[in-house]
């Protein structure tokens, strides 16, 4: 862990700890996130995978609002399908408030996972230890021609949206654009596995201030800078490991509807 437990963090870390030590349902209490990359602050959330026996599972799954309230100080709490995780509970504790995320799993799903998490509890410690150890780790980083198969249909959505007037769905596309694409590249050009755009001025991996070029306002002109600033963001990062068959007519048919674009918004505009 580098970083320090808020006393906030600590209180409630505590807290999580002892209900599962408590409750013979659960074999194993870990925790991921910044806890165990680093970089832990006051604003940090706390990641945890709470190891239920398979008998109880189904008890505990459908008990498990109760588990969280259980702990005190319970805000909100919904799960987690819109992240294709259903298993997961993700919860806001207060006051001080402090987001924390509770996934229930069973012992054999940790056979495999996208990250080596810290044991807080374990009932057989040299078991999960062992298990914890064996088990086969990999972030999901993603393939040059996976970004290549997606960049220019999110682009041209933007530009799209951009021709049609609607700014807000192109702006809300360029940061999904960022989030996806732009950031895992430059966490890519950096050497790391990719994180979006967590982090990225802490560890300075845009020195250049590219990303800022892709941050647009509400105004045609600002959307469509940005639009081409995206381009060439993912243009110069591709080149860092191109992909092996590269969109034929790419970029220059994303620029020619960013310019249609242009035409349809002078059309629009009183006394045209």
């Amino acid at each position: 862990m580098s970083g320090t437990l808020s006393s906030a963090h600590s209180e409630l870390l505590g807290r999580v700890r002892d209900a599962v030590a408590a409750d013979e349902r659960f074999e194993a209490l870990l925790i991921g996130g910044s806890y165990v990359h680093g970089g832990l602050d006051a604003y940090s959330d706390l990641d945890f995978v709470l190891v239920v026996a398979q008998a109880c599972y189904a008890e505990v799954m459908a008990d498990r609002l109760a588990f969280a309230e259980s702990l005190g100080g319970l805000v909100s709490a919904f799960t987690g399908e819109h992240v294709g995780e259903p298993r997961l509970l993700i919860c806001l504790y207060g006051p001080p408030l402090v987001h924390i995320d509770l996934k229930f799993v069973v012992a054999s799903d940790l056979d495999h996972g996208i990250e080596r998490r810290a044991i807080l509890f374990a009932r057989d410690p040299v078991g999960f230890e062992a298990r914890a150890c064996a088990a086969a780790v990999e972030w999901p980083n993603h393939a040059p021609e996976w970004f290549e198969a997606r960049a220019w249909i999110w682009l041209h959505y933007a530009a799209a949206k951009l021709g049609r007037g609607e700014l807000y769905e192109a702006i809300g596309m360029l940061g999904f654009f960022r989030e996806q694409v732009l950031g895992p590249m430059l966490y890519r050009r950096a050497g790391l596995d990719q994180r979006g755009v967590r982090r990225l001025e802490a560890l300075r991996l845009d020195p250049e201030g590219r990303l800022a070029d892709t941050v647009a306002c509400h105004a045609f002109a600002s959307v469509r800078a940005a639009i081409v600033a995206c381009v060439e963001a993912y243009l110069d990062l591709r080149a860092d490991d191109p992909p092996d068959a590269p969109r034929a007519g790419m970029p220059g048919l994303l620029l020619d509807c960013v310019g249609q674009a242009r035409a349809a918004d002078a059309a629009r505009r009183p006394g045209a």
